[in-house]
């Protein structure tokens, strides 16, 4: 009898340890998303993926880190290896891709949680989760094994336990990486320009300034509104495509990116061939050109340009200097 009570036991010790533990329940802190003046109130967070301070955080270690391209035989390097904060989270003067074998420039990574649209210069990528599975996986970028990038995180402290904190489990999964570097790049919010507190009421604009930002609201003057919003649309971007005029043969229309930041951000246009923002104002000024497949918003592209003197040159590039921060608030 003994015999038998030692077994029966020792079998129900077994079955109690071969029992799942239930992890220790976390609840996650929402993300307080702010709402700056003018900014949209649509935004692109999908109802599986919400913001929390746990996410975000988790995002912004991996976007920082190289452990996503641990296993790269391409290329060693981490997300923030190419998209840098002083750039406005863009790859900076000499970073256009010609090494990766595209001609496509960097479009910067901020307040894209408003954009609506699709990401890339041709809105090709749908979400930010598909943005992140697509640098990581493409062979001209990061070009991981997204199993063995989970691999390595799983047994890599404190990974697995700022998962659980972030979504509820230590499990690992490539989803959750998609999930959290996408909650991080939503949280780069840039409102607080000098453009920004003059707006508020914090701050005044000099008159060149002044007179800078009527030329870029304005038809009959520097005609950006059109593409790159103002007014009341302060992204400075509508996130569409358009086809701007810069070749007379058709190569496709192209994302008007935001022009926060946009002292920042060099080089310009889809294959970088502006190196200054004095180009990019002089191109508009006075070199764009025809074709039948140009934005009907081009409205002078038959004088080849919106004709600014040199001083509303000077003064459009002034307002578009107020635009510039350097740090996410």
């Amino acid at each position: 009898m003994r015999r038998i009570a030692t077994f029966v036991i020792s079998a129900l010790l077994a079955l109690v340890s071969c029992k799942p533990q239930t992890e220790e329940f976390y609840q996650p802190t929402p993300y307080a998303l702010p709402t700056p003046l003018y900014f949209p109130t649509a935004n692109n967070i999908p109802a599986d993926n919400p913001m929390t301070e746990e996410g975000v955080a988790l995002g912004k270690l991996l976007f920082s880190s190289s452990q996503l391209s641990a296993f790269s035989s391409h290329l060693p390097k981490g997300c923030a290896s190419c998209h840098h904060p002083e750039y406005s989270f863009e790859g900076g003067p000499e970073a256009t891709l010609e090494h990766l074998g595209t001609e496509h420039t960097m479009l910067p990574l901020i307040n894209l949680v408003w954009n609506t649209t699709g990401l890339g210069w041709k809105g090709q990528v749908k979400t930010l989760e598909d943005m992140v599975y697509a640098a990581v996986t493409s062979p001209v970028e990061i070009n991981a094994d997204t199993a063995e990038v989970v691999r390595y995180l799983q047994a890599t402290d404190p990974y697995p336990e700022l998962f659980r904190k972030a979504f509820g489990t230590s499990r690992i999964t490539f989803d959750g990486v998609e999930k959290a570097i996408a909650q991080y790049v939503r949280s780069l919010v840039f409102a607080d320009s000098k453009f920004d507190r003059y707006l508020r009421g914090e701050e005044q604009l000099n008159q060149d300034e002044l007179n800078g930002y009527m030329l870029f609201i304005t038809e009959n003057g520097a005609d950006c509104f059109h593409c790159h919003g103002g007014g009341t649309n302060t992204l400075f971007t509508t996130h569409l495509l358009y086809n701007n005029g810069l070749d007379a043969e058709y190569h496709g229309d192209f994302k008007a990116p935001t022009l926060r930041n946009i002292a920042l951000t060099a080089p310009y246009m889809h294959d970088g061939r502006f190196h200054t923002l004095d180009e990019v104002i002089d191109f508009y000024s006075d070199s764009v050109q025809y074709s039948e497949f140009i934005s009907p918003l081009m409205h002078h592209v038959m004088q080849g340009g919106v004709r600014l003197t040199p001083e509303e040159k000077r003064q459009l590039k002034a307002f578009l200097n107020t635009l510039t921060q350097l740090d996410p608030k």
